[in-house]
């Protein structure tokens, strides 16, 4: 049994911040001691990421560069907040505001693709690991949709960039389970709610690379009898395994907790060398359980955590630099828009007929890797 995509949809905020914006803006925020300093400069010009899309943008940026107070945001600095920036209840309103509304666009274009009535979805996964609120996202899905009110619902939670993979695996495992289930899994996240405001390298490493978006997907087994796709017959992507692997001694290389002034992210240098050294043995042992090599893998869809997680991932594999092009060019794009990354990487191979079988990859906090595999 497989899912099989019947139809993928993606949302972004409307305000892109460019990387010279992005800069400008850390000059602004960052802790007073590295405002002026001369390696903030290079972190950006480095990031690899042209432009991204963030909720904190449009007037609240312009307030932030003209020094104004229209957008009355709580992003704004302040004498009181200088260096710590809003609390995290702060930040968590602006998520139950936000978040619902780019969730709903990457929903409703996923469910228009795939030609299904919203009310004969049976069964609804939502992906986030940036906000909490109850009810969430799935209400404003259930309502904007007009799904159910009977629709099982399933939320996973706080499991960071391959968020989105392991909510494919539960939407594959209801498709497998039940023939009649029709699933949408919607994956949104608000990285920019948790824009560092002090003076740690890592963490504002991580402002100059992380965004914001959404992204969906409507699947079903290959016995629905209803089922319509714009796709020639065999053309469509199918979800046919996944696979999970715990990095050994990788606890404190990469880790997402709740602070009082949002949430913090810990990213160890060492993480592209635990990659680099870990990722083939693994993937070596799991592709031949699924009758492949890695010399038979057509397509590579690799969640990119930014330049050196995918350069770690092409040395761990004996890939050519243009195997990633595809991440490559959603992270200039977008940023790190964390779990629905990996579903913006992959829309964009279907849509350009890649070959299969296509392994998708991401890495979060553990150190996890995981593995999904489409044909």
């Amino acid at each position: 049994m497989s899912l099989i995509f019947r139809g993928l949809g993606t949302a972004t905020p409307p305000d892109p911040v460019t990387a010279d914006d992005g800069l400008r803006l850390a000059r602004f925020l960052a802790g007073p001691d590295v405002r002026t300093s001369t390696w903030l400069a290079p972190v950006y010009a480095n990031s690899g990421v042209t432009r991204r899309f963030q909720v904190i943008g449009g007037q609240v940026v312009r307030d932030i560069f003209e020094g104004t107070t229209v957008s009355g945001s709580p992003f704004l600095p302040t004498p009181e907040n200088d260096g710590i920036g809003p609390t995290t209840g702060e930040r968590l309103q602006v998520y139950a505001e936000e978040a619902g509304p780019i969730a709903l666009r990457a929903a409703t274009a996923a469910v228009a693709e795939s030609g299904f009535d919203p009310a004969s979805l049976t069964h609804l996964i939502t992906v986030s690991c940036t906000g909490f609120v109850a009810p969430g996202v799935d209400l404003t899905l259930i309502r904007g949709l007009g799904l159910l009110p009977t629709i099982q619902r399933t939320h996973v939670g706080f499991m960071g960039c391959h968020g989105a993979l392991n909510g494919l695996r539960v939407a594959n495992a209801f498709a497998t389970a039940d023939p009649a289930a029709r699933v949408l899994v919607c994956a949104v996240e608000l990285c920019s709610l948790h824009y560092y405001y002090g003076s740690q390298a890592d963490k504002l490493i991580a402002n100059a690379i992380f965004a914001d978006g959404a992204a969906a997907v409507v699947g079903s087994g290959p016995g629905d009898p209803f089922a319509r796709t714009g796709e020639p017959e065999g053309t469509s992507w199918r979800l046919v395994a996944s696979g999970s692997c715990l990095i050994p001694n990788s606890a404190a290389d990469m880790g997402w907790v709740v602070g009082d002034h949002g949430f913090e992210m810990t990213l160890s240098r060492r993480v592209p060398g635990q990659i680099t050294t870990h990722l083939r043995p693994w993937l070596e042992s799991w592709l031949p359980e699924h009758g492949l090599s890695l010399d038979a893998v057509g397509t590579w869809a690799v969640h990119p955590g930014g330049p050196k997680i995918l350069t770690a991932v092409e040395e761990s594999l004996g890939l050519p630099s243009s195997a990633l092009a595809v991440s490559r060019g959603v992270y200039a794009e977008h940023g790190n828009m964390s779990s629905p990354t990996i579903l913006f990487v992959l829309d964009r191979l279907r849509h350009s007929a890649a070959p299969r079988p296509c392994v998708a990859l991401g890495f979060g906090p553990g150190l996890v890797a995981e593995a999904a595999l489409f044909r």
